[in-house]
């Protein structure tokens, strides 16, 4: 372990990013979080004291740029989560806009690959590291008229597989989650989760925990993917 850890979370906002973000915080990691719009991050920043960076995760020079401040101001990141999606949309594959589901495809699949990639390119030559990269049910299961979802999903779990083949011979722990379940709100009222009663939803902080743990292994025993899930979820 170094004497000093940076953690980079990409797809910063409320919910499991921001539970990650203190928790970092609180394990004494210095903390970069990003997203499209850093105006909704200025609490979690105020909370935790991570630095805020505006990035789009599906364009390649964003990323890049991402990366080199990050590395700059606070040290090259040892952890990094991916945790950006978008649904592309919900409904009948007949009635589907292609532009919004080939957008799904770059924020979910294409954006978690660049962010891979950028994160690869420095743990290499500095030896190790972990990523990380949040999944959903719709990673292993394809709903009815959720395709567009379902596309970037499986296909960021495949990018997930592939770079853990790949990469954790050269000390890169590369990991998936499958976040299967709805996430608890813990920030405002969550009808959903009082909807479906105790512990039917999944505790966003409980989460952050596992991505710890699995970020902490060991690597003689090293998880490529984890599943999550309420226990009162079916599966």
């Amino acid at each position: 372990m170094v004497d000093k850890e940076t953690a980079l979370i990409v797809g910063a906002g409320r919910g499991l990013s921001a539970s990650l973000a203190r928790l970092f915080a609180a394990e004494g990691m210095a903390v970069a979080i990003a997203a499209r719009n850093t105006d909704k991050l200025s609490g979690l920043v105020a909370e935790t004291g991570a630095r805020a960076y505006a990035c789009d995760a599906s364009d390649p020079a964003a990323v890049n740029s991402l990366f080199k401040a990050v590395t700059a101001d606070i040290g090259a990141p040892n952890i990094v989560v991916y945790n950006a999606s978008n649904r592309g949309g919900r409904g009948p594959v007949t009635e589907l806009d292609p532009e919004a589901v080939r957008n799904a495809l770059m924020i979910s699949a294409f954006g978690g690959f660049l962010v891979a990639q950028a994160a690869a390119k420095q743990m290499i030559p500095g030896g190790g590291g972990t990523i990380l990269l949040t999944g959903a049910s719709a990673s292993v299961k394809g709903y009815p008229n959720s395709s567009s979802f379902a596309m970037g999903k499986f296909g960021l779990r495949g990018v997930a597989q592939s770079l853990a083949r790949e990469l954790q011979p050269q000390n890169i722990h590369v990991a998936h989650f499958v976040i299967d379940g709805g996430i608890l709100l813990l920030e405002g009222e969550d009808t959903r989760a009082a909807a479906r009663g105790e512990d039917g939803t999944l505790n966003p902080d409980e989460i952050a925990r596992t991505y710890l743990q699995v970020h902490r292994q060991h690597r003689s025993a090293w998880t490529w993917e984890m599943e999550l899930r309420p226990w009162v979820e079916k599966f």
